[in-house]
């Protein structure tokens, strides 16, 4: 089966290790993000979530305007809009955009971040707000006759939307405590996570799947993972930016407004932050820096983990069979950003997606021809070497 590979796209040139300046909507800087991101073969781009941070509907729509068959994920946190409307204006960019949007649900982890778009529900009310929510939207999209719902979040008679969308918009959903298995088990069409370990992801996919199965649905979600890949021409090079971008992050010298509002509503490095999946990200810090074949879990401490923080470290090569290693536990997605968000966007997309994708078809193609796995991969063998990186 092929990976998706998704991108992360923002409205300036910013991350932990930038320190930039100007508008918080760069037009121009925004085009090039979202074009470059087509050209290096991303089947998405993630449009992120936050309190203060531009409307991310819009932010597709203009990110649709600029390209050609770019999917857009569009992050979503349910409660702030009703879910009539959300389906509507979700419908409506679909059906302008020619059948390319999808939505990543996210509850939300932070209390603070939370109340300051004015909502008071604590962590399992907002699950249980989500899993009403999401299934208004969806029933919005589908249905053909007007509808009338009165649940516990949400009240309304007779609804019916005009606009539906292009296709079946794909639900994403992010979270890694028990109610986020039990209510994205019910509803994902693929259950995101960050880069943890391999046991570790495998337990989660574990859980994911128990969710669906004891939800009634008879598909597995598809699981999504997210890294920060880190690039060289060689393993000692690789390893040596990495040192430079984990000084750059503790000695705050790419500090920007984006980063510093980030730590303030995640608590910054040295508070325990209350979401799960920070939470394992530090866990799996503390017991080692490196795990696996490449996993580099220093960043998340360093940052607090609040985001998807940890990376992976090596040659193309290196990253990509890293890469098939999750894969091999059932990741059917690839969530990749950069420290140096629009240049490593071009560099995945000539280095590291090619060798991926290569390899998997290659097992897809044995496997018809009933090859077994352990045959020799060979789209991994005098490959690029990552010299011109």
């Amino acid at each position: 089966m092929p990976v998706e590979f998704i991108g992360m796209i923002a409205t300036k040139h910013a991350s932990e290790t930038l320190r930039t300046d100007g508008p918080v909507v760069d037009p121009g800087f925004t085009r090039r993000f979202a074009r470059a991101h087509e050209d290096a073969g991303f089947d998405r781009i993630l449009i992120g979530y936050g309190s203060g941070f531009p409307d991310g509907t819009q932010v597709a729509a203009y990110a649709a305007a600029h390209t050609e068959r770019l999917g857009l994920l569009i992050a979503h946190r349910p409660g702030f809009v009703a879910p009539t409307l959300a389906a509507r204006q979700f419908a409506t960019l679909d059906q302008f955009a020619g059948g390319r949007v999808a939505v990543h649900t996210i509850t939300g982890g932070n209390d603070a971040e939370q109340r300051r778009d004015g909502d008071y529900l604590t962590h399992d009310e907002r699950y249980e707000r989500t899993d009403e929510y999401l299934g208004i939207l969806r029933r919005t999209w589908e249905s053909e006759e007007p509808f009338s719902h009165e649940g516990r979040f949400y009240r309304f008679e007779d609804h019916y939307a005009e606009v539906k969308p292009a296709t079946r918009i794909p639900l994403f959903f992010g979270g890694s405590s028990e109610a986020a298995y039990r209510v994205g088990g019910r509803h994902a069409d693929t259950f995101a996570l960050w880069g943890e370990p391999l046991a570790e992801t495998a337990e989660q996919i574990a859980s994911v799947r128990a969710a669906a199965a004891a939800a009634g649905r008879t598909d597995v979600p598809g699981i999504s993972v997210s890294f920060r890949p880190i690039l060289g021409a060689t393993e000692e090079l690789a390893w040596e930016r990495a040192e430079r971008i984990l000084e750059t992050i503790t000695s705050g010298g790419g500090r920007t407004a984006f980063w510093s509002k980030k730590r303030r509503a995640w608590g910054g490095p040295d508070v325990q932050p209350e979401n799960v999946g920070s939470q394992r990200l530090l866990a799996a810090a503390a017991k080692a820096d490196r795990h696996d074949r490449a996993l580099w879990t220093a960043p998340a401490k360093a940052t607090g983990a609040g985001g998807n923080s940890t990376a992976l470290v090596g040659t193309p090569e290196t990253v990509a069979q890293a890469l098939l290693d999750y894969i091999d536990i059932g990741v059917t997605t690839i969530l990749i950003r950069g420290y140096d968000p629009l240049d490593d966007a071009i560099d995945y997309g000539r280095h590291l997606i090619p060798l991926v994708r290569e390899e998997v078809a290659r097992r897809d193609i044995d496997a018809d021809a009933g090859i077994g796995a352990g045959a020799k991969p060979e789209a991994l063998v005098g490959a690029t070497t990552g010299a011109d990186l």
